[in-house]
């Protein structure tokens, strides 16, 4: 069906045509699940742009051949590109709220987009949409689709771009990253979907995507991508079961097991300068920030609660309720994880600890000292200083008009812990140095480093205030499995080296089995289970953590023999 020989895309620069994908080669069938791997930067996304015709200018096509059936995809002029770009292969992307347009209902885009593709009659055209939203799963289709996309959950609107994507039958669809942002739940059931689909309309699928686990648990076939080459491809069970290339050894050897507890994640060789370096100095000035012996933090019967959307004039609405009666301790020194689908819970548990949001009732205690909520704890309480937080997003979670100098500089100045000018920009360069950063970092801005390089400038920041309690909501979320355990790794170091408290947050219960010590299991804002971290992983007591379990992706045990010894 798809044929890729000897692809080359190349982007111009000042320098020089840059070579982003070069001399790749792929094939896909009716109905084969195709998974293209590989580390950010590896040329993925940009494959499946060249294949669609929607390369970023002025990126360019410089060699080989592209095919769908008989059809030259390079030959085609804009209008024949245009109109085989939906009907004959389509899109879905990571967020799929850039894909769905925030002022029209449902029942408008999928009709439009059928129209624009087809000459039938409007009311066969919303047959058609109500027909694909049942297909997809979603519970009384003909009234959802007067909803508007924001009063749909992230899975429900992940299967709403799918149907967009089946409006025309195509036979090729290109998915990019379409599970990263999901819990394990909402993953599964996406992953369902498009095996179904694969089976019973045959349609091709290029599954684009850095979670291997996805990938041996759902594709046919995969092609392991570096650096815009291509470096081993076949069947799935032959390429991860019996990897021949290093770089696949390697990256296989990455993926954080779940049957059981490693010491360290193992890193593919690092040719991007993340190595962590020594940092003497930073490492000094936290040291000296540690007086006192770590220090733990008590939730007790904390309660959340928002109001309610009203639907009539003259009765109140109920009230949602995020946290329900949240009870458990975080022993000092040690690492928390909290896990659970997506609403349970977890975001609002780490913005109610941090005095973003008040509580509606309960107590939380740090150390000896309770923990004041709302207004009363202001900026500049001691509190503030103690708890700091690594978000989910890094592309976000950074001033994107400031340098990092700028950036890492003011929870210094914000809570007087160096006054300084010259002594704040010592320091940063040195904290840089400590999570494995170039000290010249300090001089550039946030959108001059990657995904991974970002997310340890947020962890430098959140060091830099000294805290006693840092909390990381999902912060490997986005980050391919090299990066992932470069960053767990140096989150295991700190935490080791400075008595950190740990509040780590992730749906990737894999990744939450190697770091924590506990866990708390949140379903509905309310706890399912509370223990320690091996107790819950080997013994599961609560039916919704046993559930979690099984639906998170594995490496086949059989396939985890061949990965590299740690």
């Amino acid at each position: 069906m798809l044929r890729v020989e000897n692809l080359t895309v190349k982007f111009p620069s000042r320098f020089g045509d840059v070579t982003a994908v070069e001399d790749m080669s792929l094939a896909i069938k009716p109905g084969e699940i195709h998974g293209l791997v590989g580390e950010s930067g590896a040329g993925k996304s940009t494959v499946g742009a060249a294949i669609i015709g929607l390369l970023q200018k002025p990126g360019y096509v410089a060699a080989g051949t592209l095919k769908l059936g008989d059809t030259d995809l390079r030959k085609l002029d804009r209008f024949a590109a245009h109109q085989l770009r939906g009907k004959r292969i389509s899109m879905l992307y990571q967020d799929p709220q850039t894909s769905l347009n925030p002022l029209m209902r449902i029942e408008d885009q999928l009709v439009e987009t059928i129209l624009s593709h087809e000459d039938i009659p409007l009311k066969d055209a919303q047959k058609r949409a109500v027909d694909l939203l049942e297909e997809m799963g979603i519970e009384n289709a003909a009234a959802r689709m007067q909803s508007y996309p924001h009063q749909f959950s992230g899975g429900m609107r992940q299967r709403v771009v799918i149907a967009l994507a089946l409006c025309t039958n195509p036979e090729l669809i290109i998915a990019d990253e379409p599970t990263t942002a999901l819990d394990v739940a909402v993953q599964s059931q996406v992953l369902e979907l498009i095996r179904r689909l694969a089976d019973n309309r045959k349609i091709g699928f290029m599954l684009i995507t850095h979670d291997i686990g996805v990938i041996a648990q759902i594709a046919d076939a995969v092609t392991v991508m570096r650096h815009g080459k291509l470096i081993e491809n076949g069947a799935t069970a032959q390429v991860l079961g019996q990897p021949k290339h290093p770089y696949t050894q390697q990256l296989m050897a990455a993926v954080p097991p779940l049957d059981r507890k490693i010491a360290r994640f193992a890193v593919p060789d690092d040719e991007d300068g993340l190595k962590a370096t020594s940092g003497d100095a930073a490492e000094r000035w936290l040291l000296a920030g540690e007086k006192e012996a770590p220090i733990g933090l008590r939730l007790e019967k904390i309660t959340v609660a928002f109001p309610g959307t009203r639907t009539s004039l003259w009765r109140k609405p109920d009230p949602f309720t995020a946290l329900d009666d949240v009870t458990f301790d975080v022993r000092p020194g040690t690492v928390m994880g909290i896990v659970g689908e997506s609403g349970s819970g977890k975001s609002t548990l780490a913005k109610t600890l941090t005095g973003l949001i008040k509580p509606t009732s309960g107590t939380m205690v740090l150390g000896d000292a309770p923990l004041p909520g709302g207004k009363a704890r202001s900026r500049h309480h001691p509190s503030r200083q103690l708890i700091q937080m690594v978000f989910q997003d890094p592309f976000s979670s950074l001033n994107s008009r400031h340098k990092i100098g700028a950036i890492l500089a003011e929870p210094l100045w914000l809570y007087g812990l160096v006054t300084d000018k010259d002594a704040r920009r010592t320091l940063c360069a040195e904290m840089l140095n400590l999570v494995g950063m170039a000290p010249e970092a300090i001089d550039k801005y946030p959108h001059q480093f990657s995904g991974g390089q970002r997310q340890r400038i947020a962890v430098a920041r959140a060091l830099l205030a000294r805290p006693k309690v840092l909390i990381c909501d999902e912060p490997t979320s986005a980050l391919d499995v090299s990066i992932q355990a470069q960053l767990l790794n140096l989150l295991k170091d700190l935490q080791a080296a400075f008595g950190l408290t740990v509040i780590f947050i992730s749906h990737n219960l894999s990744v939450v089995r190697q770091m924590a010590d506990d866990v708390v299991v949140l379903r509905g804002g309310r706890i399912q289970e509370y223990g320690a971290s091996e107790q819950i992983y080997a013994q599961p007591q609560a039916d919704y953590t046993k559930r979690l379990l099984e639906l998170t992706p594995v490496m086949p045990q059989e396939w985890q023999g061949q990965q590299l010894s740690l």
